[in-house]
């Protein structure tokens, strides 16, 4: 199918629906992106397409949000390649490609008011990178407004995006729904992002420690001498080898968190009972990259 093209909100067409339709399912389901979609993305859309059914509408937005890129950050030569985004979501299944520009999403500039992240925001990826979360917390919060949804995906790669949102709709009130969709990766194990692109060859074999560190961890969280501290060292000693390699992995954080608020787990070795994630950040060259995997303990998954 091919997908309509909008960029401003009052122009987005209302959900079809089904007459007589009694399934409960949502009229309309949004994924949000920066553009340059991936495998990652489509299976976001197909996602939203089995959660909307056959006559609901899928609403892919492209926004590279300005707020979200700190200094020295990749805000200019990110990937823009609207025109196949809009193939692709269309071939995937998404019925309105909503690629607002700034003036629509920031009416008058940057915004004075914006939604603060909190005390999850600060940690992990908030440490590294100041501000970050308010500035995508606020341009969710907009995208939202503008599209309307009842139900919205993100993936669980920005896990830490994600948990932040979904309390930002449970604390804010909004109507709409939250729904994480499982990373996708390359057939080396490489979690999909737009920022692969900028991976030279030698770059990306180191990147794989990455991936490599998180099953190491899984594998071992999995053992029977295992548990959150020895699942943990598990990836620090692959992420350590790593940055011996050549181009070197500078690692940014690797750690063991609460789900819920990003907290550590068992970081004095006490035992810990249920989910946690491990979330990894490293930069390779002057590409920066994270990945996370879920982790149960105390009980089969």
């Amino acid at each position: 199918m091919t997908a309509l093209l909008v960029h401003e909100a009052a122009l987005l067409p209302e959900p079809p629906g089904a007459p007589g339709d009694s399934s409960g399912r949502p009229a309309r389901a949004v994924v949000m992106t920066m553009g340059a979609l991936h495998e990652g993305h489509a299976a976001l859309v197909r996602a939203a397409r089995a959660e909307v059914g056959p006559y609901g509408q899928v609403v892919v937005t492209v926004f590279v949000n300005p707020l979200q890129f700190g200094p020295g950050e990749d805000l200019d030569r990110y990937p823009r390649t609207l025109d196949a985004d809009v193939l692709l979501a269309g071939k995937e299944g998404a019925d309105v490609v909503f690629a607002p520009a700034r003036d629509e999403v920031y009416p008058g500039g940057e915004p004075q008011v914006r939604v603060s992240a909190g005390p999850m925001g600060e940690r992990l990826e908030g440490t590294f990178r100041p501000g970050h979360f308010d500035g995508v917390l606020t341009v969710v919060a907009k995208l939202l407004h503008l599209t309307r949804p009842d139900v919205a995906l993100y993936g669980q790669k920005d896990a830490q995006q994600l948990a932040l949102i979904t309390r930002m709709v449970r604390d804010l009130d909004f109507p709409v729904r939250i729904v994480g969709v499982p990373t996708v990766r390359e057939p080396d194990g490489l979690a999909r992002s737009s920022r692969n692109v900028y991976l030279s060859a030698p770059e990306r074999t180191t990147a794989l420690a990455l991936s490599r560190a998180l099953f190491a961890a899984r594998d071992r969280a999995g053992a029977a001498a295992g548990g959150p501290r020895a699942a943990l060292a598990a990836a620090e000693r692959v992420l350590h080898d790593a940055g011996g390699a050549t181009p070197p992995l500078e690692l940014d954080y690797v750690a063991l968190v609460d789900p819920a608020d990003f907290t550590p787990v068992a970081a004095d070795g006490a035992p810990y009972d249920g989910e946690a994630v491990l979330a990894v950040a490293a930069r390779v060259g002057a590409t920066r990259l994270i990945d996370n995997i879920r982790l149960t303990f105390g009980r089969t998954p």
